[in-house]
């Protein structure tokens, strides 16, 4: 039985949901990787400031799901941080785009009980921090011994990829 998809979720179901929404969906993926880009000069505590929104919303998400346009602005939160690379927008516009993601990533278990809800919120958050971890310690390495030019063209290549998935929310 897929334990993505359980018609009756239990709280393995919900832990491997929560550790696999992350990181199965391209845009959450990318956006997660592309904070190291942003966080060059941030520290780790910024991570935890991200993370507690992320989750914030997610709750928030459970309790008024529903909000109209949620995955074309995920698709978009690509494009603002490729701006945010270039210099383009201020870093804080990422605070209210990581909010979005959570809230997004509620809308897998809207409907369940509270105990497989409990267990993918854990499963959530782990994932989303060893993501970001791996962000801010791996692409954070990498991308301080890159030179700006390649900078830019990631950039303007996150921009293009959230282009096409905002692109693909609006036609379907």
């Amino acid at each position: 039985m897929d334990l993505f998809h359980q018609s009756q979720p239990t709280v393995l179901g919900g832990l491997l949901s929560g550790l696999g929404h992350p990181v199965l969906g391209p845009d959450h993926l990318l956006f997660l990787l592309a904070l190291g880009l942003v966080g060059l000069q941030q520290s780790r505590r910024w991570m935890l400031g991200l993370l507690s929104v992320g989750l914030g919303a997610t709750g928030l998400g459970l309790l008024l799901p529903g909000l109209p346009g949620a995955e074309f602005l995920v698709a978009l939160s690509l494009v603002a941080i490729g701006l945010v690379l270039c210099g383009r927008l201020p870093r804080l516009v990422l605070l209210p785009a990581f909010a979005l993601h959570g809230y997004v990533l509620s809308a897998a278990v809207i409907g369940w009980e509270s105990t497989p809800i409990a267990g993918y919120l854990v499963g959530l958050l782990i994932s989303q921090g060893l993501l970001l971890l791996l962000s801010l310690s791996v692409v954070r390495a990498w991308a301080s011994q890159a030179q700006p030019a390649q900078l830019r063209l990631l950039a303007g290549l996150l921009m293009g990829v959230g282009g096409a998935f905002a692109w693909t929310n609006l036609v379907p």
